[in-house]
């Protein structure tokens, strides 16, 4: 087989199935971890406890800080298949498989078969990609619709002018969809890499293509709707959600997500790995020769598109005052379609070292997973590192098995074989270290607590959550709690329905009192302090982080 030549359909077809389920395949193996997972996996709960699907609450409190997009497609799947662990992570599943599938298209599309290929493996086997994808947050299904957006933005822009054609007005469907995913930076970050693009190359009459008349109307008729009926409800949704959340989260440190400018940089090494020899090489390259053949005065160069799109994202989140490890995932598409460019060019002897670090990287942790142990702490104790430590081992055994074979292939010429060898390779390393990560779940999630504190629940039992709010507890006892002198996230809509917690400890005192019957979640602090007070309890739970208190049986 040519080395040039694309896989054969049987090839392509065991390739995607075993990505497929790899990546269905575990989303039920894990408790769900705090605090993300947790929230994104009880709003949507009460979506349909409650039945109402425009106002979203978190612990019935009213939480504004992203739009619903997410929240509906997991209320759906709880509807059809019930409240579980893989339907809490069914939309990031979805919609990084669905990315991956979309780079696969645009990359053929663009650059032709093989590149398309490489670009979806590159892509499917990003540790950084990987993990978001199986983890509930908002950041992959909105990495769908960003990407969505700047592919059909650049395949429309790639084609020779057209009056009605029909990419473009995908792009703006796919931007408002973004934009119901996690705000205005759906829009924000593809209009900033347009403009940037089009002022670099004095290109104006790009602004002319973007079908501005059919282009508005459908991103206002898909986004628009949510918008105005959660603003009719809540008359104060407007101020908290696109001021607060989304100039003073980016301009200020409000919400205490703060890190360096080069936080982002071991993140991107981290999720780049298997590829990140050919990074500056590729970054280069795809912006001296910004398209595939030797392009024109007047050439559209889908490659420094690309580039644009992953430096100005990038450094957009650099600049931000709120970080998060998550943030950069939508360049992730860009830099795969890039890379594999790169890779259809390489040398065979820089795919033999690349393989041959990644197979010493793998013996490295191999070596290191027994002393694992030694991260054991006051919140994560080691005898749980020491069982999390044989999945380490056996993630680092089975990336060792595969990077060799790609260096075999690597030193045998075979290029698509040393591609897969290495693909292959970081997928598996990435989905057993993730995997494994479940051991840990008695220090991250409160699955175990709930079940202890299950058989004290009946219906209208009061249930206090006292200097602390876990966020997983909810999803797990299918009942909010009452928070007491926390607020944290929650203040905004604590602000507007203050009858929904109690400010201080004196409140829930007097409340506790006068129950016959009630529960408490408390942190172990408070707990030690309200028992030396008289405060009658006792302990039906706790772990390190909570202790878990009824009202006595005599004190009834």
């Amino acid at each position: 087989m040519s080395e040039s030549a694309p896989l054969s359909r049987s090839m392509l077809l065991f390739l995607a199935l075993l990505l497929a389920a790899t990546w269905f395949g575990t989303l039920d193996m894990r408790k769900l971890v705090r605090p993300d997972e947790g929230r994104y996996a009880e709003i949507p709960r009460e979506m349909v406890a409650t039945g109402n699907w425009v106002t979203p609450r978190l612990n019935a409190i009213k939480y504004f800080e992203k739009p619903p997009l997410q929240y509906w497609a997991t209320a759906t799947a709880y509807t059809i298949f019930g409240e579980h662990h893989w339907t809490a992570r069914l939309w990031p599943a979805l919609t990084g498989l669905l990315c991956v599938l979309l780079i696969y298209f645009a990359g053929r599309r663009l650059f032709g078969e093989v590149v398309g290929f490489y670009a979806a493996l590159i892509l499917a086997a990003s540790p950084g990609f990987i993990i978001v994808a199986q983890i509930n947050t908002l950041d992959m299904g909105l990495t769908l619709f960003m990407t969505a957006t700047l592919l059909c933005l650049l395949i429309a822009l790639n084609e020779p002018v057209r009056k009605n054609n029909p990419w473009m007005i995908a792009a703006w469907a796919c931007a408002a969809l973004a934009m119901l995913s996690k705000g205005l930076i759906g829009i924000v970050l593809p209009g900033m890499v347009f403009v940037a693009y089009m002022v670099l190359h004095r290109d104006w009459r790009l602004l002319t293509r973007l079908q501005w008349g059919w282009g508005l109307l459908v991103f206002f008729a898909i986004a628009a709707p949510w918008f105005v009926l959660v603003q009719m409800a809540n008359p104060e949704f407007f101020d908290f959600f696109f001021i607060r959340e989304h100039f003073a989260r980016f301009s200020s440190k409000v919400h205490h997500r703060v890190g360096a400018w080069w936080y982002f940089v071991p993140i991107l090494v981290f999720s780049m790995l298997p590829w990140i020899l050919h990074l500056p090489r590729t970054l280069l390259h795809g912006w001296q020769n910004g398209s595939q053949t030797k392009p024109t005065t007047s050439a559209f160069q889908p490659r420094r598109f690309l580039v644009l799109w992953v430096v100005l994202i990038f450094m957009f989140f650099s600049a931000s005052g709120s970080k998060l490890p998550s943030y950069i995932v939508p360049i992730f598409p860009a830099l795969a379609l890039l890379i594999a460019h790169t890779l259809t060019r390489v040398s065979m002897k820089m795919l033999l070292w690349n393989a041959l670090l990644l197979a010493a990287g793998a013996v490295a942790l191999i070596i290191y997973a027994p002393y694992v142990t030694n991260w054991g702490n006051e919140k994560v104790s080691a005898e749980l590192y020491a069982l999390y430590s044989p999945w380490l081992l056996a993630a680092g055994a089975a990336g060792l098995a595969l990077f060799l074979f790609a260096a075999w292939a690597s030193w045998r010429g075979l290029r698509n074989a040393a591609v897969i060898g290495i693909s292959l390779g970081a997928l598996a390393l990435t989905q057993l270290a993730a995997l494994g990560h479940n051991v840990l779940a008695p220090a991250s999630s409160a699955h175990d607590i709930a079940q202890q504190i299950k058989p004290h629940l009946s219906t209208g039992l009061p249930i206090y959550s006292v200097h602390n709010y876990e966020q997983t507890l909810p999803f797990y006892i299918k009942r909010a709690v009452t928070l007491v002198a926390y607020a944290d996230e929650l203040a905004f809509g604590l602000e507007q329905e203050p009858t929904l917690w109690l400010p201080d400890i004196p409140d829930f005192v007097k409340a506790w009192n006068t129950h016959s019957r009630a529960l408490a979640i408390i942190a172990p602090a408070t707990y030690a302090k309200l028992e030396s007070e008289g405060l009658p309890m006792q302990v039906v739970a706790k772990n390190v982080r909570y202790v878990v208190v009824k009202k006595p049986d005599a004190a009834r």
